[in-house]
């Protein structure tokens, strides 16, 4: 007998226990099953998990389960990222704190920080793992990896040197995107964009005495930069400058300050912007470093920084030396009005480039830095010649690579196609070091020596001189570089990688897991990340292996507040902890109420009381289960029915139905409730088998949620009492219910499964998922099983919302009229008479002119006229009064809602999920005002 209560916290950790014990999670190499593999986005090795996490967990979770159940040989590789610049950050910080040590790095050293840092990251992979189980995650744990083991460092090795001897990888100085607080380089993809009030400056550049003619002006937002100008820019065809280009020109600026530069012509210059002249600054900004490459030779001055990585001025400045910029640039424009050369100063919005790690803002600066060329066409693909750039695109494009939601697609081909050269080398320490080395050499040393030395393993000595003092870049690798060969660095055999004589293809080869498990089927993560971490594994693994990485990418939403707010970790209010919710409600219930109302590529909302509710349908489901097996031990208990004798999805000699109607019920036992639940079952497994196919993950939980809730627990275990409904039909139902439901909520269907299953069954996650049985769906459909009882639903259902409407007991035997009294109304007729306890049911036999009374209390649904025949005085003009009441606040609200999507500024600038929710409330008022008008038209 099952407990009164579901108790998931004595639950779920012993399930999730008997769960790996029992080697369900395990996938095998050798098997001869169709492969569905999912990589995890691994986690950042930095402490809890988000609800973001959770429900990536839960998402991916769902696909492995229902894959697994239908045959596949389902495998999920966990794993955590050693995230480089947030773990570094996130440790120094620590020490900062705790230790009072203003520069961990500086007081450290190298060696011991990553140290601490290995320690702290070791840590949370502990929590991080035990967070992932108790959100029921059953991934395969014994191929659990790590970004920065040592394996997937071999694999990183190989890759960077692939790609070098290739020639997609070169060192050089560009200008790049330096975060002055993290003291690193950082990605274009990773930078924010916030619009900020900015004021542009139109600076008297160089006077009329030097120009002979007019003065020239310069606008810019950034005076400061001016500093280190080599060059003034104007269009071409600028009549107003034509005459300058080519001269050079000494420009003074305040406190004796002098620059040289050259005016230069050149097509991008927009001649309606500011004053048509740009000042040129190719150390801190990457547009002019490209405009001065194009220029160099006919520049005279070579570039000047004046800007340092610690966000001050640089001697370069000369009196603004060691100012910060703000400071600087607030001291040189007072200095400039002064001698009178701020023309004007405009006000204007202008986006600020944010670093999207240390949400500062990010400077521009020179540095020597390793990057991959995306637009060399040296990759062989489909046996041609790409660039990186154009493989990328092209497994999109043709298919070979599906993203889901498909809109996107759009968004992914715009990011390749303004895609630049990626800077993969970063100023921090933790992360994989850049595998070159370079000779530092003794008095021996040749020329030879300069060339870096690029090795899979440490080199010994030099191999042009045969020094052994030799030393690595300093170095990291971006995390994304690594991150990007996720999918398949993890099916590489780790013993094969301390083997330094196999190739990189080697190791591919001799991997059974990438054999068998590559191609993995589908990328599950935000849409958020498609840039920084999708597109990159794209471009990494076909580069690589010759492989697309994944054949689907599913992209899910942000989780929002109630009030549509981002939940972010940087404001605690907004914050749902799933642990904490997991502990209250059960992990099933957190799971559901994560999916349900979630599609893909849009953000949802998740609050409390959603989760709340969801507690209260696995309840639902427990008692129903409860009040199942309570009707079998007046036989026999559940675990001892065979399963053969209630196998409605094969039944032995399907030639049945092929018999009389009356036959087939004789046989199969069936009441009209049995046939309209097993009906709404073949549906459901339609349903659902098509849907999670699909990755319609929602649409799936809503109907085995309406299922359950309406047709199985208040309809059809209701109808007992009349009907006595067959037990095999019961309990059947419930158990393929557990079977559909179990991907969603693993925990509670698991433990009900085991009071249910036969000793010749096995666990719930080792279930076979459920097929339709066609010849008894289509004798059901053929019959309109479902669809009759449905009627006597909405019947029964309108009755007794007219009984409570006005104040009759759901005792108190009455009769009802209806019209049309049909064919499906007649047979039943008993049905309706025990489900809404009326004396008697039949047609309009009390109508005077086709109308009944309108003193009487009565209402129309889906055609039907339904009456309540009573004897005492009803006050029908005193309900039409109400109804025209209601009639005229809901039409009011309709309208308030119309003129606000009518409003094309709303929808335009409003959140997407806000502008539905929107169109949802508008559609329910309508169907609302529908039923009140019906009402109405009785009177």
């Amino acid at each position: 007998m099952l407990p009164k209560a579901y108790d998931p916290k004595s639950t779920e950790d012993r399930i999730y226990k008997m769960w790996e014990e029992s080697g369900a999670f395990r996938a095998e190499n050798t098997s001869k099953k169709e492969p569905f593999t999912i990589s995890m986005p691994p986690p950042n090795a930095t402490g809890q998990l988000h609800i973001g996490n959770s429900m990536m967990l839960a998402i991916e979770d769902i696909l492995i389960r229902f894959h697994r159940m239908n045959g596949k040989e389902a495998l999920w590789i966990p794993g955590t990222d050693h995230a480089a610049i947030a773990t570094e950050s996130v440790v120094i910080r620590k020490i900062q704190k705790e230790e009072k040590i203003p520069d961990p790095r500086a007081k450290l050293g190298r060696e011991e920080l990553l140290r601490r840092i290995a320690e702290y990251v070791a840590k949370s992979q502990g929590s991080i793992r035990s967070q992932m189980r108790k959100m029921g995650a059953s991934c395969d744990w014994s191929r659990e990896r790590y970004t920065f083991e040592p394996a997937l460092n071999r694999c990183v090795n190989e890759v960077f040197k692939k790609m070098y001897d290739d020639g997609l990888i070169y060192r050089g100085e560009r200008v790049v995107n330096w975060d002055t607080a993290l003291q690193t380089t950082i990605s274009d993809d990773e930078i924010e964009y916030e619009d900020t009030e900015a004021i542009l400056y139109t600076i008297e550049y160089v006077s009329a005495s030097e120009t002979g003619g007019d003065p020239i002006f310069v606008a810019t937002s950034r005076p400061e930069t001016k500093l280190g100008d080599n060059a003034l820019a104007v269009h071409p065809d600028d009549a107003r400058y034509k005459h300058l280009i080519g001269r050079h020109f000494k420009v003074c600026w305040p406190h004796g300050q002098t620059i040289h530069v050259t005016v230069i012509a050149d097509h991008t210059i927009d001649p309606a912007f500011g004053t048509g002249v740009l000042g040129v600054t190719p150390f801190h900004s990457k547009l002019d470093f490209e405009m001065w490459q194009r220029h160099k030779e006919t520049v005279l001055n070579p570039p000047m920084q004046v800007i340092g990585e610690d966000g001050c001025m640089t001697e370069n400045a000369g009196p603004y030396a060691a100012l910060s910029v703000l400071k600087c640039r607030e001291q040189f424009v007072t200095d400039l009005r002064e001698e009178g050369r701020i023309r004007s100063e405009e006000k204007y919005m202008q986006p600020l480039s944010i670093s999207y790690r240390s949400k500062k803002p990010v400077e521009p600066l020179p540095k020597l830095q390793w990057f991959i060329d995306v637009n060399k066409k040296v990759v062989s693909w489909k046996k041609k010649k790409m660039s990186l750039k154009e493989v990328m695109h092209k497994v999109v494009k043709n298919g070979d690579v599906r993203i889901i939601p498909e809109r996107f697609e759009k968004t992914y081909f715009h990011w390749i196609d303004n895609l630049q050269d990626w800077c993969i080398s970063r100023q921090i320490w933790w992360g994989h070091r850049v595998p070159v080395w370079y000779c530092v050499g003794d008095e021996h040393c040749l020329l030879a020596c300069k060339t870096p030395m690029v090795s899979v393993v440490p080199p010994e000595k030099c191999p042009a001189c045969g020094s052994k003092n030799i030393a690595q870049d300093p170095d990291t690798l971006d995390t994304w570089f690594s991150s990007a060969l996720w999918t398949w660095s993890t099916l590489i055999d780790k013993r094969l990688t301390e083997d330094f004589s196999l190739s990189l293809t080697d190791l591919l080869k001799k991997s059974p897991d990438f054999q068998k498990f590559h191609p993995t089927q589908v990328m599950e993560t935000g849409y958020d990340i498609l840039f920084f971490w999708v597109a990159r594994m794209i471009l990494m693994t076909t580069y690589a292996t010759g492989q697309i990485p994944f054949e689907t990418v599913y992209l899910h939403g942000l989780v929002r507040t109630r009030d549509g707010k981002k939940m972010s970790k940087s404001d605690p209010s907004t914050c749902i902890d799933p642990l904490d919710m997991s502990a209250q409600y059960g992990t099933d219930a957190l799971r559901m109420s994560m999916i349900v109302g979630q599609s893909a590529g849009n953000d949802f909302r998740l609050y409390e009381e959603k989760i709340a509710g969801y507690r209260n349908f696995v309840n639902k489901l427990w008692n129903a289960s409860r009040f199942a097996l309570m009707q079998c031990e007046n036989s026999q208990h559940a675990s001892q029915i065979d399963p053969k004798a209630m196998n409605f999805d094969d039944i032995d000699d399907p030639s049945i139905f092929e018999s009389s109607d009356a036959d087939v019920i004789q046989v199969l036992k069936l009441s009209p409730a049995d046939e309209f639940i097993l009906e709404k079952l073949q549906d459901l497994i339609v349903d659902a088998t098509e849907g999670l196919k699909n990755y319609r993950l929602s649409e799936v939980g809503e109907k085995i949620y309406a299922f359950i809730w309406n047709d199985y627990c208040d309809w059809y275990l209701e109808s007992r009492k009349i009907y006595g409904n067959d037990t095999l039909v019961m309990i059947y139902v419930l158990k393929t219910v557990l079977k559909l439901l179990h991907p969603y909520c693993p925990f509670v269907t698991e433990e009900l499964w085991s009071n249910f299953a036969h000793a010749d069954e096995k666990i719930l996650i080792n279930q076979e998922w459920p097929c339709v049985n066609e010849p008894l769906h289509n004798w059901l459909k053929r019959r309109q099983s479902a669809q009759n009882f449905e009627k006597v639903i909405d019947v029964v259902s309108a009755i007794r919302s007219l009984r409570a409407e006005h104040g009759f007991s759901p005792k108190s035997k009455i009769t009802v009229e209806v019209n049309p009294f049909d064919k499906v109304m007649q047979a039943h007729t008993a049905d309706i008479e025990r489900l809404a306890n009326l004396e008697y049911l039949h047609g309009p036999s009390s109508w005077v002119g086709g109308r009944p009374s309108p003193t009487l209390p009565q209402c129309i649904v889906n055609g039907i006229q339904i009456v309540l025949i009573v004897n005492h005085a009803y006050n029908s003009e005193e309900l039409k009064a109400k109804l025209l009441k209601e009639k005229e606040k809901i039409e009011a609200f309709i309208k308030g809602i119309e003129n606000k999507l009518g409003n094309k500024k709303f929808v335009e600038n409003a959140p997407e999920d806000v502008v539905n929710l929107e169109k949802e409330k508008l559609a329910a008022n309508k169907e609302k005002l529908k039923k009140v008008e019906e009402r109405l038209s009785t009177f």
